[in-house]
């Protein structure tokens, strides 16, 4: 998962990409970095770290322009390397740089055919480098022999969606010519724009989250259409056009679920109104399997469940309180690499209070299970702290399938509910009692709140895939690159070489 935003301003643009990188900080804490354009020329400045350290006075000063596009990034392809940082760079056609948020399901097909066909090199394994690639080639095809303008442009970001599949939203400047934003035809990553009147006119951010646009003083426009291409030229025109053939909008379920901050709102759904909702579809479950008196206290695991707990415990009229306070200059669990790295750093993010704990029954909210790890040791944490009995509650289903299109959760010997029934989970956990949500509440969760939102990207509860191109095959063979990590290009492009050697001999 990552967070991305670009900038067509009529001032420097540097300061607003980076406070819009710290507002989407949560997106991402592996790497961040920043590009901009000033008349035909780029700068860059990108690194390892959270954005408030990669970025210094001499790197701000050296982005010079009113437009550019930024990132923060965790890795779910390719590797951590500070070379796979965001955004790339292409000098042909025109000179193009490209941010992206999501996972391409056929990058290494798209590797072969940029190396056999497009006459293209990569240089890393990160599928966003593949996706600039692709577009480069696409935007070159559709301005060979005419000017770059829109509809160009358009036609690029068409062919851009034949060739590629899985989830992406994009951002990507063309050096001299405007920003060009476009998102995957079944809208699985979220990407909206935002507008503010300037002295000298109109100036627009397009960002992963509104909660961006609105820390910066822009006003929220619209939500970018699944399929849909926008581009910003020099003269602040905004141009817009459908791209894909059958577009339809799957936002990810688990946008709402952990990723998104809640003040943010993505596809007409408030994503603290959805976390509400939760709390009260899981209170009804919760109401029929415990009697009156079973549970003391209802406690979240801060952040992203606060929203479901408090209202759980209002529908179910028990005291609700905050057992755990979160050290908040440790990252996500969920996010860093490594069993053994988030085990220990759990007890390092939350402290429990005893006296919140000693002698309750206590019913502690998470928004999901994922591996276990963190439910584990905050189960054992609130044993050390004297509750009389533990029950765990969590506002998403059970994880049960690898999530292909952005998420860190690839292989399914690594989620806990994988082949496991509930009760064995709760063992697993050690935990007294287990509840989950159902996965038709979750969806109503987020549809009651806008109900024209009918479908969702929701195949890591249900193994449902929607772009269709997902097989028990793909994901052996992702689960054997995780396991067995090598350089997949250098192996597709040699075994492609020695077949073309073999048809020449």
């Amino acid at each position: 998962m990552c967070g991305i935003v670009g900038v067509v301003s009529h001032s420097p643009a540097n300061q607003l990409i980076y406070d819009a990188l710290l507002l989407l900080q949560h997106r991402g804490q592996d790497a961040a970095g920043i590009a901009t354009n000033h008349g035909n020329t780029f700068t860059m400045h990108k690194a390892n770290g959270l954005v408030r350290d990669v970025f210094r006075t001499r790197n701000m000063r050296s982005l010079l322009g009113n437009t550019g596009i930024g990132q923060v990034r965790y890795p779910t392809a390719g590797s951590a390397s500070e070379e796979e940082a965001q955004p790339f760079y292409v000098n042909a056609p025109f000179g193009i740089i490209l941010a992206h948020n999501g996972n391409l399901t056929n990058s290494e097909q798209l590797k072969i055919e940029l190396f056999k066909n497009d006459r293209r090199h990569i240089n890393t394994d990160s599928d966003s480098e593949v996706l600039l690639n692709v577009l480069a080639h696409e935007i070159q095809e559709a301005t060979s022999g005419y000017s770059l303008d829109p509809s160009a442009l358009f036609k690029a970001v068409a062919a851009v969606h034949r060739r590629v599949r899985g989830s992406y939203a994009v951002v990507a400047q063309i050096a001299g010519r405007g920003l060009l934003a476009f998102r995957d035809p079944f809208g699985i990553r979220p990407l909206c724009i935002g507008v503010t009147e300037s002295a000298k006119g109109k100036e627009y951010v397009v960002a992963s989250e509104s909660v961006a646009l609105e820390g910066l003083g822009f006003r929220f426009l619209r939500d970018v259409a699944p399929g849909e291409a926008i581009f910003i030229d020099q003269d602040h025109d905004l141009h817009s056009q459908q791209c894909a053939d059958n577009p339809s909008l799957n936002p990810c379920a688990f946008e709402f679920v952990y990723f998104a901050r809640p003040d943010s709102i993505i596809d007409g759904a408030s994503v603290y109104a959805s976390r509400l909702k939760m709390g009260e579809y899981l209170a009804d479950k919760v109401r029929k399997q415990f009697s009156s008196g079973d549970i003391d206290v209802v406690m979240p695991i801060p952040d992203s469940s606060r929203p479901a707990a408090i209202e759980l415990a209002l529908k179910l009229n028990i005291q609700y309180r905050e057992g755990f306070i979160k050290n908040r200059y440790v990252g996500r669990t969920f996010l860093m690499p490594g069993q053994a790295v988030r085990q220990k750093s759990v007890r390092q993010k939350l402290n429990a209070m005893a006296s919140e704990f000693k002698g309750k029954s206590v019913l502690l909210v998470d928004d999901s299970i994922v591996r276990g790890t963190t439910s584990r040791e905050i189960v054992q944490m609130a044993r050390d702290s004297g509750a009389k009995r533990v029950i765990f509650a969590s506002a998403a289903p059970p994880v049960k399938f690898p999530n292909v299109y952005g998420i860190d959760m690839p292989t399914r010997n690594e989620l806990i509910a994988f082949g496991r029934s509930d009760e064995e989970v709760c063992r697993e956990i050690t935990a007294d009692a287990l509840i989950y949500q159902d996965l038709d509440a979750l969806k109503r969760s987020i549809s009651d709140v806008n109900p024209a939102l009918k479908n969702f990207e929701a195949s890591c509860f249900d193994g449902v895939y929607v772009t269709g191109d997902i097989t028990r095959d793909y994901l052996d063979r992702i689960e054997n690159a995780r396991n067995n990590p090598q350089p997949l290009l250098e192996d597709a492009v040699r075994s492609q070489l020695n077949l073309n050697l073999a048809h020449a001999d």
